[in-house]
């Protein structure tokens, strides 16, 4: 029988998206405010640390390196968030449809990783245009921005020194389980294993 998702269910995802731009906003801004001077704060030594990062690219730093006085990279960049935030918006609203039979726990971890991606737009969009240019003898103040629209640095301060010295293939799996996931054995494709997915060749460090 197919769960139709009630008022208060929609309101709930709607909610969370909105929370957690909230405090990812926060949590950036007393980064930006506090944390830059003291360079790393450890919460637990050797696991989880609290340091100050600004990223100008994707994931791990990485970025399009395009020559003139435009970064088109940075550029580019950002419109492909904009792009993939509106296609993963698209896709949690799909997956909200009473025949999908979609588990809360999956759409409640797709939302919150909207919300970490429209955090990461909103620092490319503003951060730019509202902060000076950090350096390591400075700390970024409201005033004169150092970039313009759209080409900000994305804020970073989780670091967990235990997970960057080990090699981390679990995201092999999840990769592919979530490629599964869409194409599922609708399409003629089987499920993958675990093992299908983790190979003995999948050993590399990021």
């Amino acid at each position: 029988k197919f769960r139709v998702l009630s008022r208060f269910e929609y309101l709930l995802y709607i909610g969370i998206v909105f929370i957690g731009i909230a405090l990812d906003q926060l949590t950036k801004w007393l980064a930006v405010r506090f944390l830059e001077p003291i360079d790393t704060c450890p919460l637990l030594e050797g696991v989880l640390h609290l340091t100050y990062a600004e990223n100008r690219g994707a994931a791990f730093g990485m970025r399009l390196e395009v020559g003139g006085a435009i970064d088109w990279g940075k550029l580019m960049l950002s419109l492909f968030r904009v792009v993939m935030i509106g296609a993963l918006g698209y896709y949690i609203y799909y997956l909200t449809r009473p025949e999908r039979r979609t588990p809360r726990g999956v759409l409640i971890g797709l939302t919150l990783i909207l919300a970490g991606a429209i955090g990461n737009l909103v620092d490319s969009m503003f951060y730019g245009v509202i902060f000076t240019a950090s350096t390591p003898l400075t700390v970024a103040t409201l005033g004169e921005g150092y970039s313009t629209f759209l080409m900000g640095k994305v804020v970073d301060m989780f670091y967990f020194p235990l997970f960057s010295e080990r090699c981390r293939h679990s995201e092999h799996y999840l990769f592919g389980t979530a490629v599964n996931h869409i194409f599922e054995d609708k399409s003629g494709f089987n499920r993958l294993s675990k093992t299908d997915l983790i190979s003995k060749d999948n050993t590399s460090c990021f």
